[in-house]
């Protein structure tokens, strides 16, 4: 596969011009870098000193405090890390060539003036592709071992095209140089490398056309001395710490597309351009096929389908009944600020919406955090929210009562299949399949009567067979029922609104890889997923109060 590319250039006060790269960590641990135009803006906020900056403007829903050096989600509220290295600076060639040189030479141009030559990989791999071509001459190419002896000046010269014929294979030229290249990378990375081999590596002897002998075309070699000559090179390259670019198709079903992608690595390297060919590794969402005989039930969790349909909210008790629960009232309040309205808790509440049937003045103390607000301004956030008896401190998240989401009606299924998941060899896979048709939404959800989507259904997710791995189905479950694993909102991946989203409780996707961050091996995956459910207030004693 041949794909188009391009070069930039960024003013050399920019972030890659000063080699300044800005990565966020993502779900395995690792350091991800933002694309090119993100680093700059967090670059120019930075340098500006600003406290943070919102990404928004650019299109993404992201906000990078520099205090503490984290992406907040505007969203979901979710945090990550983020950090500043120094990089080699970008672009690492600028400007055009001076004619002297110039790549392929022009006939009759001056010689430069010699000067020290670098013993780099790549830079003998540069020299050895000019010298071949500049021999050779503009349009034509021979190739010719270096331990053949040199030709005899009675040696008859190859003839020059004629006006209108074709061009001699100039490829066989950019093989022949390659060759010692491909030797020395192999002897620096490992002596089992393959050597290319071929019948054109022989010397010409003396008195022969070397033109014609010297030119064969690419039926000459086979594909697995194409594919070496390809892998020879990305390993000269990678040592010479040359960033990669990944060519697809190295191990097409035709000979001609390895040969093309190392021949354009080559070209481009004596362009000045940093390349190397590599093979990229594969996205594996799904596992291998599976029979309907080798799925197995989950010892400890009875059936494999569970379904849920839309709860109604509570009735019978008013919101001052189901605050009254879980606060107690304040008769001398604090001199400090009510999060939720950002007034004196001492005077009246600020809030301006649809009044309570209650005094704006009252104050009240939540039980378990001691957190104090205006009652008024409790009541009002209830209301405004799902209405299902349960209540969520503002200012540290603590649960009261039983927190419930707005999930819509769906199914999720889940078993074991009979394979391992990468960093899991030991235990076979719990495969989770989510199903959740498009619909209209309800009273709960953000557009009352305006359809929804749901896009990427049936989605699966996977965890290992291990006993956390089963602990974290027991909760997902109890998640599933309470209606908190999805949401309706706006998706951050598509940008679409009303659609069906993920709701803060991470899954993994990836079945066989990690590309995306949604795979295996994440040892910190099961752990992390728990806090998130502990966030949700689901733990293990909500698994005793679903039973009773």
């Amino acid at each position: 596969t041949i794909r188009p590319v391009r070069r930039s250039y960024y003013d050399p006060s920019s972030a890659p011009g000063k080699g300044v790269v800005w990565e966020w960590e993502n779900d395995s641990g690792s350091w991800t870098p933002y694309d090119m135009d993100v680093g700059i803006t967090i670059q120019r906020a930075y340098e500006k000193q600003h406290p943070w900056v919102d990404l928004s403007a650019i299109g993404f829903c992201y906000v990078i405090d520099f205090a503490t050096m984290g992406q907040i989600n505007r969203q979901t509220q979710r945090k990550r890390r983020v950090r500043r290295r120094l990089d080699m600076v970008y672009p690492l060639v600028s400007g055009t060539l001076p004619k002297s040189q110039s790549w392929p030479a022009s006939p009759g141009a001056a010689a430069a003036p010699p000067v020290p030559a670098c013993a780099c990989p790549q830079c003998l791999l540069v020299m050895s592709v000019k010298a071949t071509v500049s021999a050779a001459g503009p349009g034509t190419a021979t190739l010719q071992s270096r331990k053949a002896p040199a030709v005899p000046p009675a040696a008859p010269k190859a003839p020059a095209p004629a006006p209108g014929t074709k061009a001699p294979d100039s490829m066989a030229a950019v093989r022949g140089s390659l060759k010692p290249l491909a030797a020395q990378g192999s002897r620096r990375q490992a002596a089992s490398t393959p050597t290319l081999s071929s019948a054109s590596s022989n010397a010409s002897p003396p008195g022969t056309d070397s033109g014609k002998a010297s030119r064969p075309g690419l039926g000459t070699l086979n594909r697995n001395h194409l594919q070496r000559l390809a892998i020879a090179q990305s390993r000269v390259l990678i040592a010479s710490g040359v960033p990669t670019v990944p060519v697809k198709n190295l191990t097409g079903s035709s000979p001609v597309n390895p040969a093309l992608a190392g021949i354009t690595g080559i070209l481009m390297s004596a362009a000045g351009l940093p390349v190397c060919l590599t093979r990229p590794p594969k996205l594996v969402l799904h596992p291998p096929p599976v029979s309907k005989s080798e799925i197995q039930s989950i010892p400890g969790i009875s059936h494999t389908c569970r379904k849920t349909t839309k709860k109604q909210a509570k009735k019978g008790k008013t919101p001052e009944e189901v605050l009254k629960k879980y606060l107690q009232k304040v008769r001398h309040p604090p001199d400090e600020d009510c999060t939720i309205c950002m007034e004196r808790l001492s005077a009246p509440s600020g809030y301006k919406g649809p009044q309570p049937a209650i005094k704006p003045d009252l104050v009240g103390k939540l039980v378990k955090c001691g957190h104090v607000f205006h009652l008024h301004c409790l009541v009002a956030m209830y209301n405004n929210g799902n209405k299902d008896g349960s209540l969520q401190c503002p200012t540290c998240k603590t649960i009261y009562g039983v927190k419930t989401g707005t999930q819509p009606p769906g199914k999720m299924e889940y078993h074991i299949i009979p394979h391992a998941l990468p960093g899991h060899s030991d235990c076979k896979t719990i495969r989770i399949i989510y199903n959740i048709p498009p619909g209209v939404q309800g009273p709960e959800h953000p557009n009352p009567g305006k359809s929804f989507t749901a896009r990427g259904f049936p989605r699966h997710c996977y965890l290992p067979d291990s006993e956390k791995g089963r602990k974290v189905l027991k909760l997902l479950l109890v998640a599933w029922d309470r209606r908190l694993i999805f949401a309706i909102g706006t998706s951050s991946t598509t940008g679409e609104s009303d659609t069906v989203i993920w709701n803060e409780i991470h899954h993994k996707t990836e079945f066989g890889s990690n590309l995306t961050g949604h795979g295996y091996p994440d040892i910190n995956y099961l752990d992390n997923v728990l806090a998130e459910l502990a966030a949700q207030g689901i733990t293990e004693e909500s698994l005793a109060q679903e039973k009773d």
